[in-house]
C-alpha cells in the first residue's frame, strides 16, 4: 500500500508562484514516486480528490493560524495520514519545511533592505505590530524548541544556519534538501514574439547585438531591483539593457531610472505566467537581492543554461559556483561590485564560458525537482522506520 502524505500549504495556487508553486510541483514530484500524496490548504482554486480546501468559498485574504490549526487537527483526526508534513509551523506535524526561511531572519534581512538608517529602525520597531508574523514567529520558536518537535526540512544551508543561529536546534534534527524547480521547455513562438515587444519597446535592434539582463521578483525592494538600476548606470563598455519581470509597483524605480538617465534602458513587462519565455531572450539572470531562502528565478535561470548574478543572502548560491557558473556579491548595496559582475557578462565570450560550464557540470539535473522528491522520499522512510522502532 502506497505510504499516504499531507503536505499543509496555507494557499494552493500555482499561479501565486514562489512557494505556491514550489509546493505544488513538489507534491507532483512525490506521486510521481508511487507516493499518494494529498494537499491540506486553507485556501485554493479547486477541490479534488486530493487537493482539500479547509476553507471553500472563503474571502480572500490569509488565514488565521489558530483557526487553521483548529480546522486541520479535526481533519487529521478524521483522516489519517502516514506522513504529515507542513511549510507552516504547526508542533503537530512530521515535517516543518518553511519555503521563506525563519521568520526571525526574515524579519532582519527585510529590515535590511530599507537604505535609510532612519527607515531601517522604524521597520524593525514596528515588525512586531504585524500580529499574523508575530503568530507564525511564536509559533516556529516554539516548535524549534520542542524536544521532540517535528522534523525540520531547510531548502537551503543558508536556511540551515538560521535555525542554529535564532533558535539554538541541533544540526540533528534538520536535514537540508536544497530547493529545485520543474524543468520545462520555452514555447518558441512566444519567445519569438515577446523579443520583439521587448527589442521594439526599448529602440534597439537584434543586430546591435545588446546585453539583455533579467530581473523577476514580486518584492522589488527586498530583492535589490534599486540597487541593481544604480549599478546598471555604471555599465557603458556596451549597451546593456534590464528586463524587470514582477507585480510590484513600477513608479519609484521608472523615476530612479529616469533620474540616472537610463530610462531608456529598462523595460517593465509586468507578471508573465512563466519566465522560461524570457529567460530564453536575457544574457544573464540578475538578483541583488537582500534575502532569499534559495531563489526559483536564480534557479530556473541555471536550467535555462544563463549565467546568474546574485548575493550571499540567497541560499541558491550554494548550488552553482561562483565565477564559473555566475557571481555572488558580498551585498546588494555594493554598487561597484554589482556593476562588475554586469560588465563582466556583457562580453559574449564570458556568457558562453559559464553556459557551457552549467551545462558541463549538468546543474540541470542537479537543480531538478525530481532530486527534491528522491530525498524527501527518503526521509519519509526514515521516519516511519524510527515510528515502527519506538
Amino acid at each position: 500500500m502506497k505510504p499516504k502524505v499531507a503536505i499543509i500549504i496555507e494557499r494552493a495556487d500555482a499561479a501565486l508562484g514562489g512557494a505556491e508553486r514550489s509546493v505544488l510541483e513538489m507534491a507532483e514530484a512525490l506521486a510521481d514516486l508511487d507516493l499518494d500524496v494529498h494537499i491540506l490548504a486553507a485556501k485554493g482554486c479547486v477541490e479534488s480528490g486530493n487537493t482539500h480546501i479547509m476553507f471553500p468559498g472563503a474571502p480572500a485574504g490569509r488565514t488565521g493560524l489558530r483557526i487553521f490549526a483548529q480546522v486541520l487537527r479535526k481533519h487529521l483526526e478524521e483522516n489519517h495520514y502516514d506522513i504529515i508534513h507542513s511549510v507552516l509551523p504547526f508542533d503537530f506535524t512530521d515535517i516543518y519545511q518553511p519555503r521563506g526561511g525563519t521568520y526571525a531572519e526574515s524579519i532582519i534581512r527585510n529590515t535590511a533592505s530599507y537604505r535609510t538608517k532612519l527607515a531601517g529602525y522604524w521597520k524593525r520597531a514596528t515588525s512586531l505590530v504585524n500580529l499574523r508574523r508575530t503568530a507564525l514567529l511564536r509559533a516556529e520558536r516554539n516548535l524549534s524548541a520542542m524536544r521532540d518537535g517535528p522534523a525540520i526540512v531547510a531548502i537551503s544551508q543558508y536556511v540551515a544556519e538560521q535555525f542554529k543561529k535564532h533558535y539554538d536546534v541541533e544540526a540533528s534534527r534538520i536535514t537540508v534538501i536544497p530547493n529545485g524547480v520543474k524543468i520545462s521547455e520555452p514555447d518558441t513562438e512566444q519567445v519569438g514574439r515577446l523579443r520583439i515587444k521587448i527589442f521594439s519597446n526599448l529602440g534597439i535592434k537584434i543586430a546591435d547585438n545588446p546585453a539583455m539582463f533579467l530581473f523577476a521578483a514580486n518584492n522589488f525592494r527586498l530583492k535589490g531591483l534599486g540597487c541593481l538600476i544604480e549599478a546598471l548606470k555604471l555599465v557603458s563598455a556596451k549597451p546593456a539593457f534590464l528586463i524587470v519581470v514582477g507585480s510590484d509597483k513600477t513608479g519609484t524605480y521608472k523615476r530612479l531610472a529616469e533620474k540616472l538617465n537610463i530610462g531608456n534602458r529598462v523595460i517593465f513587462l509586468g507578471e508573465l505566467p512563466c519566465i522560461t519565455g524570457v529567460l530564453a531572450i536575457a544574457d544573464a539572470a540578475v538578483l541583488p537581492t537582500f534575502y532569499d531562502p534559495c531563489s526559483r528565478f536564480i534557479l530556473e535561470a541555471l536550467v535555462s543554461g544563463k549565467p546568474v548574478i546574485t548575493t550571499k543572502f540567497n541560499g541558491a548560491g550554494e548550488q552553482f559556483t561562483d565565477n564559473r557558473h555566475g557571481r555572488i556579491i558580498d551585498r546588494p548595496d555594493n554598487i561597484t561590485a554589482l556593476a562588475e559582475a554586469l560588465a563582466f557578462f556583457t562580453d559574449p565570450a564570458n556568457i558562453r564560458k559559464a553556459s557551457q560550464a552549467i551545462k558541463q557540470d549538468n546543474i540541470k539535473e542537479h537543480i531538478s525537482i525530481s532530486r527534491v522528491a528522491g530525498q524527501l522520499k527518503s526521509l519519509y522512510a526514515t521516519l516511519l522506520d524510527k515510528r515502527k522502532r519506538k
